[in-house]
């Protein structure tokens, strides 16, 4: 199987970063091509532009959208690692949304209906968050995390959510939680 990672924090030796090790080390000791797009590494251009928007609605991107897309084309399973910010994406992964998961690309209206255009694909999403389940669930944000990422975002281009996992209490991790998040992480793939 062909999986890509998408990575979205700025420190590699972070929580995050030791995530996107375990998946990458499981996946290709399990035999799958994986690749991975980090996109701080990468230094990708978060903003949406005019010329994206004008370009997008005619069917044409620039050409670092462009590559980013091929990688989504070529992935059977996308996976997404990233620390929960500010209740949602950090920035940069959601510049890459807005102007990767373009009009045309991974959605389009038919006769007014929505349709996913990325349906033959799985997303697993690995979010690290500061706060607890319960304080999330208290606030009503556990389910508006849900609702924004997977079914606003992946769902709505026509992507499987196969998993998604949101660690809390990521700041305050002690080995023990790590170790359990790693098993749940390597027994999804």
């Amino acid at each position: 199987m062909k999986h890509l990672v998408i990575y979205a924090h700025p420190n590699p030796q972070s929580l995050n970063g030791r995530l996107k090790q375990v998946v990458l080390e499981n996946l290709t000791e399990s035999g799958h091509q994986v690749k991975v797009r980090d996109l701080y590494q990468l230094n990708f251009n978060p903003v949406l532009s005019l010329e994206d928007m004008e370009g997008q609605r005619i069917g044409r991107v620039n050409e670092d959208v462009k590559t980013e897309q091929d990688y989504i084309v070529w992935a059977d399973c996308i996976t997404f690692i990233h620390p929960i910010w500010w209740t949602g994406l950090p920035a940069i992964l959601k510049g890459y949304i807005d102007r990767v998961f373009s009009y045309g690309f991974a959605y389009r209206y038919d006769q007014g209906i929505q349709k996913g255009l990325l349906a033959d694909k799985q997303v697993v999403i690995i979010n690290t968050q500061g706060k607890s389940h319960t304080e999330y669930q208290n606030m009503g944000m556990d389910t508006a995390l849900s609702l924004t990422s997977d079914k606003g975002i992946y769902t709505y281009c026509g992507l499987k959510v196969k998993q998604h996992f949101f660690f809390d209490k990521a700041d305050r991790a002690n080995s023990e939680n790590i170790e359990q998040w790693i098993k749940q992480i390597t027994s999804i793939f």
